[in-house]
């Protein structure tokens, strides 16, 4: 099975939501200013290594491709199911991590 087409639409599809959301972002920023509000309540806090991020980020699909391998070889799983889950899940769970790691640390 061919992927292209499926990253190609998921990487329009991506950028449009991004569009979306970054223009109402800019909206809402907008009408605060235009009501009085402080700019200093748009400054985020310092933020944690992006390094650390990234890296537990793509430790976390490094670990789901793993396992996405020994599912599909041993358990005979279909590939797709196998990876892109495990993809999904041990993803969320390295994003649900570094939250926990920067909530500790702020």
């Amino acid at each position: 099975m061919d992927l292209t087409p499926v990253l190609i639409l998921g990487v329009i599809f991506g950028s449009i939501v991004m569009l979306v959301y970054l223009n109402i972002r800019k909206k809402e920023r907008m009408a605060l200013i235009e009501k009085g509000a402080d700019a200093s309540i748009f400054a985020s806090k310092p933020e944690t290594s992006p390094t650390l991020k990234w890296g537990i980020f793509l430790s976390g699909l490094a670990i789901g491709l793993l396992v996405g391998y020994l599912l599909e070889t041993y358990i005979h799983m279909q590939a797709e199911i196998a990876y892109f889950s495990m993809l999904f899940l041990f993803g969320g769970i390295s994003l649900i991590t570094y939250y926990l790691i920067d909530r500790k640390k702020g």
